[in-house]
């Protein structure tokens, strides 16, 4: 058969695979993107007559329609479904529902993909459709008019559609490079050539016959049309690969596009009409969200950008909605009951008046959110962040305060006992003149001392606690445990935390930690979430300045000039030496530093500070410190959150574009806690431009919370230091730093849902529970309460 009859044939062919997809899918003109008419303004040249009988087809009837689109099939040899079911595959833009036994725990060999497709898939992690079918696509390419050759302009990128004619392996005398070199046809005839630098194996790949889809850039000489090949694949049986937006896979060596395509094509329609878990919430998911089933036919094989953009926000919202469920769940404090205090406007009056300051806005904000949760009958489960100093521990009183009001008790547990000691010196000062009796319990105190507190405890004698891990040990007994507060949560193991929790008391998380919001509902997902986000007045903000290494020295200098005045200067540094365990190498940038600071600064009292110290040795530097029994401590990132050195003026931070954005700020905060001005220098030991933009976020803002939102969005969550430990989620295709709004409605539904059925144990909440412990692997969560 010459070519050009060959040609023809195939043009036949491709005209005739989407008019029979149309008449099977009812004729609706949503088999084509742009509309049928489109098409055939580019494969309908050919066919004239093909042309006539479908002139106007948007406009016709639906049943006109159908009898037109019989009447072209037949005109191009192809079989109308009025005769029957035939061979031809139906290949529908979407594939049309269909009963099917197939479900999503369905594993993928049924499908039938042929030899080798099992392991295939399962070296991507694919073993059931529903794993198939959450396998998303990592980007698309629009194909819905792949031009001719004729069409493309030289020196641009283009995408073609080619079929081999024939091809060669051609070295060049210029180095040895070597050629590949493949001729191709296109659909209306032209002629042109595939070309791959030192890449032989591309000729393995190309049977003559085959039909490509390529994408490259193009060059033109003379009449001569050539393609520099950055991209191809086999357009494989049925038609996936042009004509349409076309999904890109992630995927190994060996495991072709074409295949994939086929796969998640074969799924969708073995499938059918697809079960919805979130049925019964229809109205309550957003009502212009797309169903389940259509989502994931549009994620997949999208009829447009607009339907797609639907499909992922509906698809987005399902993973964070399982993931909310999940945390909620495992922490039962969805549907706990609490206790119910008595909140009287005398006693918060009678509270602010003690205080020996005025409380903010944002403190007096997140103080109503607590009093509102301790008024009702859920056990309080709330988060409170805020910056160090922005008076998180005054709130808290308040909170301990209304506890001792109505007859019960108050622990406040903190990770070490500086900080214990230092938040225990507070509360006296704030609730001491309000006649609460307060306890310190931490591991340093004697038998007797700790035996004697034990007694008060058990009595009901003291009525505020403050302590480290001593508090949850054999021998701790409440008598009538009614509020818990747990500072920098994150820093205790869960069972440690229960302990604490037996008797259900409200709980009162505090972190210094600001994270986004987006991040804390995730990342808590069964803490309800305050933020402080207000300085009190009077604090002056740290001034904060980038030095690169040649200009280190001055940093130094300026330390001289701070401690000469009788203020005191942390100097931090990161892990440096990669290879050695992380411990060791931290000891060893430590130990370095001090040593060239003593050189530096010889009449400067230096003391160190890392991550191999024990608990209480780290405590009795930081002790000795506040004592200002020397000058300049250098540390690793171990300083203590939340301790207060109040002559403490300069903090110095090494290599400082190795720190996260928040982290960064943490440790500023650690400075000009007395009042007095201070400052921080950060040391770039790297000063590309990225890591300087990085930087100039710190220097130019104070704000915890916007800094924690720009290193979320240029680092992403997966790099937020601690979040990995804490089993933060790899999410597939939600974003934490731009899908708040799904977020929070996807978390006002979990809540929703888990208040009327706590174990989704209702009927109608079968397919959810399924879809919850089939992902559940995929949705990593972290325990809080």
């Amino acid at each position: 058969m010459d070519e050009e009859a060959v040609t023809r044939d195939e043009l036949k062919a491709r005209l005739l695979r989407p008019l029979e997809r149309e008449l099977a899918d009812g004729a609706h003109d949503r088999v084509v993107a742009g509309g049928l008419e489109k098409l055939l303004e580019n494969l309908g040249q050919p066919f004239p007559e093909v042309g006539r009988v479908l002139a106007g087809y948007r406009q016709m009837e639906v049943e006109v329609r159908k009898a037109r689109l019989e009447e072209a099939i037949q005109l191009l040899g192809g079989k109308s479904l009025a005769q029957g079911p035939g061979d031809k595959g139906q290949s529908p833009q979407n594939p049309a529902p269909s009963p099917s036994p197939l479900h999503l725990d369905t594993p993928l060999e049924a499908l039938n993909l042929g030899p080798g497709s099992k392991k295939k898939l399962a070296e991507l992690g694919l073993r059931a459709v529903r794993d198939l079918l959450h396998h998303y696509p990592r980007r698309y390419e629009d194909r819905r008019t792949l031009q001719g050759v004729r069409e493309v302009e030289d020196g641009a990128k283009a995408t073609l559609v080619g079929k081999v004619l024939s091809r060669e392996l051609v070295k060049t005398p210029r180095k040895g490079l070597q050629l590949v070199q493949v001729r191709f046809m296109d659909a209306w005839g032209w002629k042109f050539t595939g070309v791959w630098f030192n890449q032989p194996w591309v000729l393995k790949q190309m049977p003559e016959g085959a039909s490509l889809v390529l994408s490259g850039r193009v060059q033109k000489r003379g009449g001569l049309v050539s393609l520099l090949v950055e991209y191809f694949e086999d357009e494989g049986g049925e038609s996936l690969s042009t004509g349409r937006i076309v999904p890109v896979y992630p995927a190994k060596e060996g495991i072709g596009q074409a295949f994939l395509r086929r796969a998640v094509w074969r799924a969708l329609e073995a499938l059918g009409e697809m079960p919805d878990p979130l049925q019964p919430y229809r109205n309550q998911v957003a009502p212009a969200r797309l169903p389940l089933g259509e989502a994931l036919r549009q994620a997949h094989f999208p009829d447009s950008e607009a339907r797609l953009e639907q499909a992922l926000e509906r698809l987005k919202f399902d993973e964070f909605l399982l993931l909310e469920l999940k945390v909620m769940i495992q922490s039962g404090g969805s549907a706990l009951l609490g206790r119910m205090f008595r909140v009287t406007p005398e006693m918060v009056e009678r509270f602010r008046t003690a205080l020996p300051f005025t409380l903010t806005g944002a403190q007096e904000r997140v103080l109503g959110e607590i009093l509102a949760d301790m008024q009702s009958e859920r056990q309080m489960a709330r988060l409170v962040q805020g910056d160090v100093g922005s008076g998180k521990t005054a709130v808290a009183a308040a909170a301990l305060y209304i506890a001792a009001q109505n007859g019960a008790q108050g622990a406040l547990m903190a990770p070490t006992e500086i900080l214990a000691k230092q938040h225990f010196d507070n509360l006296t000062r704030y609730l001491y003149p309000l006649g609460v009796s307060l306890d310190l319990l931490v591991g340093s105190m004697s038998a007797s001392e700790k035996r004697a507190v034990q007694e008060r405890l058990k009595s009901g004698q003291t009525q505020v606690v403050v302590g480290t891990h001593a508090l949850i040990q054999d021998g701790v007994a409440f008598h009538d445990l009614g509020l818990a507060v747990i500072d920098e949560e994150h820093r205790f193991g869960v069972l440690q935390r229960r302990r604490l929790l037996g008797q259900r008391p409200d709980v009162l998380v505090m972190s210094a930690t600001p994270i986004p919001r987006s991040l804390a509902l995730t990342l808590y997902g069964d803490l309800e979430v305050s933020q402080i986000d207000e300085l009190p007045p009077g604090r002056t903000p740290v001034q904060t300045k980038i030095l690169t290494q040649k200009t280190r020295t001055q940093a130094y200098a300026f330390a001289r000039q701070e401690i000469q005045k009788g203020h005191q200067v942390f100097v931090v540094t990161p892990m440096i030496e990669e290879g050695e365990s992380e411990a060791t190498a931290e000891l060893a940038a430590a130990t370095r530093l001090r040593e060239e600071l003593e050189r530096l600064l010889p009449d400067v009292r230096i003391d160190l500070l890392h991550g191999r110290m024990k608990p209480d040795e780290k405590d009795a530097v930081m002790e000795r410190f506040k004592q200002r029994a020397f000058d300049l401590l250098v540390s690793t990132t171990v300083i203590e959150v939340g301790v207060d050195i109040p002559q403490a003026t300069l903090m110095i931070i090494e290599n400082a574009e190795r720190f996260g954005l928040a982290q960064l700020h943490q440790l500023r905060g650690r400075v000009g806690r007395g009042g007095l001005e201070s400052y921080c220098i950060l040391i770039a030991g790297e000063t590309s431009k990225r890591t300087l933009q990085r930087l100039r976020v710190i220097e130019a803002s104070t704000d915890g919370f916007y800094i924690a939102e720009q290193d979320l969005k240029l680092r992403g969550p997966g790099e937020l230091r601690g979040l990995r430990q804490s089993g933060m989620p790899d999410l597939r295709l939600g974003d934490l730093a731009s899908d708040q709004q799904i977020i929070e409605e996807s978390r006002a539904l979990a809540k929703a849902i888990l208040e009327a059925d706590p174990y989704l144990n209702h009927p109608e909440h079968a397919l959810l529970k399924r879809e919850l412990q089939a992902r559940a692997e995929a949705i990593g969560f972290r325990e809080v309460i």
